[in-house]
């Protein structure tokens, strides 16, 4: 079943900084991490992906930096103390809205 991007959007800067907050990674490996952690389910683009870090470091969220790997130069990024800090706000954000949804579905508890 393909996803909304509408119910998706919402959660992406979570999803993100969350696989940072377990590892430092460069774009790629981001988008195949998302993939394989979400059993295909989020297929992110490049051009989706970018953009969002681009706007979390101006931010500061999270940091890029340049290295090296097997001869091949690439921008890893890794999550600040001020990214940890969001994470956890919008964790709980989202799970105040999750079981708010689980609710009017009839699956939760008030």
């Amino acid at each position: 079943m393909k996803i909304n991007k509408e119910l998706l959007k919402g959660s992406t800067v979570t999803l993100i900084l969350k696989l940072l907050e377990r590892n430092e990674m460069y774009g790629y490996e981001i988008i195949k991490e998302m993939e394989k952690k979400s059993g295909g389910v989020f297929l992110f683009k490049e051009g989706t992906l970018y953009p969002i870090l681009h706007t979390l470091e101006t931010e500061e969220w999270v940091q890029a930096y340049w290295q090296t790997h097997e001869g091949r130069k690439r921008k890893y990024y890794r999550i600040t103390e001020t990214g940890i800090s969001k994470l956890e706000e919008r964790k709980q954000e989202w799970s105040l809205f999750r079981n708010a949804v689980d609710c009017v579905l009839g699956e939760g508890k008030a």
